[in-house]
Formats: C-alpha cells, sequence, structure tokens
C-alpha cells in the first residue's frame, strides 16, 4: 500500500513537473512570437564593404553613385565616404535630379549602419522610381570608418572648422609650383605626392595627430594616394577633402597672395585655344603625353596620346623625341603641371614643353570636354 502511494505521488510530481514545463515552454514560444523584430523596413538587397570598395574610385565611375542619405549637417559635413553624395532621406524627393538618368546605373545606399533606416527608405524610394540596380551598405559609415586602410572625407566647412579648432594638419598633396603656391587652404603645409617619400619629415611626430590630405576636386588621385600611404605609415586619423581646392576657392576665395601669384601667363601652360586647333586640325604634330594612372587612360583619352603615369615618368624623360614639342595632359592640371617641371628639372635643354592648365573630362565614348580655369 505505502509503495502504491508512493508510485502515485512520484507520477502526480511528474504529471505536474510536465505541465509546469508545457506552460513554460508554451510562454517562451509566446513571448518569442510577441518580441519578433520587424524588418519590413529593410531593403532586400543588402552589399558589404568589399562590394563598395569594389565599385567606387577616382574618378567615380560614370555608371555608379555612391549615395548618403544621413542628414547633411549633422552627418555628412564631418564624415562620410569618399566619392559620396549627399542626398538626406527626408531631402529624397527634393533631389531626385541628382539621381543619374540611366535607371540601370548603380545605386548603392548607406546611413548610419545596422540600426539606421534611412538607406534602406531610400533604396525603396529609388526602386519604385524604376532604378533596377539599388544596393544598401547596411553597416555603413561606422563600419567603412572602422576597417584597417579606410579612410573617411569632410566638406569644406568642416575642414574650415578643423582650421579654427587648430588641432589638425592639413596637407596640400598637388604639386607645389604649378599650384601650391598659386593658392592653398590657409595652414596647409605642401607635401606634393610625388614628393612624399622625401618630404614625410614634414609630416606630425605624433601618429594620432588628425591629418586631412586634398588636391585638385573629385577626379584628382593625390589626396587619395597620400592617406595611404599616410595609413601604412602608421597614421591612426587620416582623412581627405575630396572635393578639394576648387571647392574651397568656390566657397572661400583665393587668398590675396594666391591671387598675386597667379597674375600672368602661367609658367608652362599652352594656350587652352591653340591646344583645340592642334587636336583638332593637326594633333600628330605634338607629342601628346597622358600621365594619369593606366585604368584612368584604359576608360579613354584623346586620339594620339601616350600613357606615361607620372610617377614612372622620371626615368623616360632622357628619351623623350625632342623632335616634336611635348604636351603634358591629365584631368585637373596637376599631375600635368607636375610632369613639366619634372622635365624641366632633369632636361633642361628640352625647350618645346608645355602641359594643360585645365579640366579635361574624359568620356566613355570617346569624346572629351575642356574646362578654361578661372
Amino acid at each position: 500500500m505505502k509503495i502504491n502511494k508512493m508510485k502515485i505521488l512520484i507520477l502526480a510530481m511528474v504529471a505536474g513537473l510536465i505541465m509546469a514545463t508545457g506552460c513554460t515552454a508554451s510562454q517562451t514560444a509566446k513571448t518569442a512570437e510577441t518580441a519578433k523584430v520587424d524588418t519590413s523596413w529593410m531593403f532586400h538587397d543588402i552589399v558589404d564593404a568589399a562590394f563598395v570598395k569594389a565599385n567606387i574610385a577616382v574618378p567615380m565611375p560614370e555608371n555608379v553613385i555612391l549615395i548618403d542619405a544621413r542628414p547633411y549637417k549633422g552627418k555628412y559635413v564631418s564624415g562620410y565616404i569618399p566619392g559620396a553624395v549627399s542626398i538626406p532621406f527626408s531631402q529624397f524627393d527634393k533631389n531626385i535630379n541628382l539621381l543619374p538618368t540611366d535607371k540601370n546605373a548603380l545605386l548603392i545606399y548607406y546611413c548610419q549602419g545596422v540600426k539606421c533606416k534611412l538607406s534602406h527608405k531610400s533604396a525603396k524610394k529609388a526602386e519604385k522610381l524604376g532604378y533596377t540596380n539599388v544596393k544598401v551598405y547596411a553597416k555603413g559609415y561606422p563600419e567603412w570608418i572602422s576597417l584597417k586602410g579606410n579612410y573617411g572625407a569632410f566638406e569644406a566647412e568642416h575642414v574650415a572648422k578643423l582650421i579654427a579648432d587648430n588641432n589638425t594638419v592639413i596637407v596640400d598633396a598637388r604639386p607645389l609650383k604649378t599650384k601650391f603656391v598659386k593658392g592653398h587652404i590657409p595652414t596647409a603645409v605642401s607635401i606634393p605626392f610625388s614628393q612624399f617619400d622625401t618630404l614625410k619629415g614634414k609630416l606630425p611626430r605624433d601618429i594620432n595627430t588628425p591629418i586631412v590630405f586634398y588636391c585638385g576636386g573629385l577626379k584628382c588621385r593625390l589626396s587619395h594616394k597620400s592617406a595611404v600611404k599616410a595609413i601604412e605609415m602608421g597614421y591612426t586619423n587620416v582623412k581627405v577633402f575630396d572635393k578639394g581646392y576648387p571647392e574651397w576657392k568656390k566657397m572661400y576665395g583665393a587668398s590675396k597672395e594666391a591671387m598675386q601669384v597667379t597674375a600672368g601667363t602661367v609658367e608652362g601652360s599652352i594656350d587652352i585655344k591653340r591646344f583645340k586647333d592642334i587636336l583638332e586640325k593637326d594633333p600628330e604634330s605634338i607629342l601628346l603625353i597622358d600621365v594619369r594612372d593606366k585604368d584612368e587612360f584604359a576608360k579613354g583619352s584623346f586620339k594620339t596620346a601616350v600613357n606615361i603615369p607620372v610617377e614612372d615618368l622620371e626615368p623616360k624623360i632622357k628619351d623623350l623625341s625632342d623632335k616634336k614639342p611635348v604636351v603634358f595632359v591629365c584631368s585637373t592640371g596637376a599631375r600635368s603641371g607636375e610632369a613639366f617641371y619634372m622635365v624641366k628639372d632633369v632636361r633642361e635643354s628640352l625647350k618645346d614643353v608645355y602641359y594643360v592648365e585645365a579640366e579635361i573630362d574624359f568620356k566613355s565614348d570617346g569624346t572629351f570636354v575642356i574646362k578654361e580655369p578661372k
């Protein structure tokens, strides 16, 4: 009898435990269902930092636009992925004109990380407009700036603030004679990229000092190349002002000293009208050398141009023909001007040497637009 009572007691305890466990499991499932995260706001095509890096360049490809969906004042101004344009989600409808006309162009949106909805919402709007190749870099700027070897970019007004705070080194990566002496951002030090290894001692000793490199605008690679070199040296707080001196001059004007230096004809530059006439009527009469990087040259250049990147030029100067005038070109006048002075330093006897002081926009269809300096 006692044994039967014991069995009954044990069975009752087990039954109670089963009921309690079942209830707990049921409650847990119910709680999990209630706490299920709403992901309906997320865009369907998410990419990572490697994808972004593989699809951006300087200058940006014609069929790619990287878009920062964060607020302009609060976020973009003080740090963004180089090459990105600012189209805040709140201003999306007012800035549709900034989107490419080609609906098949690659649009990459990003904002402030995985919890930020702005890039996802912007991407959905773009898709509704008919864009067929829209992506979202969901981890956004916080991840980008944290990854080894990456760096951010600043707007001109933030650079002005840094200058006022007087705790950042501003470095002009353009050639000294053709660019820096004609005008530069106040307090900037001149470290032309071609002389980086020689002049890197001008950088601060403290590797944690903030450094901002700039050059001739969105088509100029010199600041980016300098930033990479500084990071490789161990500097931990490196940025670029990717819109560069043209943007600074537009917003804040040129200094009086720069106005005095630039008065008159720029040494070594060829008259733009004369250059255009040569291209149209007798392009074979000059040795036209494109000193941009090989990948830039491959995307488009003048039909008769040969490619010698400025970094590879010096050992080849002695072999340049003196039978034709030599004219150097690039996309902004920075590297071509540097090439001119390299020739003058290495081979002074070569008299007919010029460079094109202008912004040249090479199109993928072989055409080009030359914008004379103002």
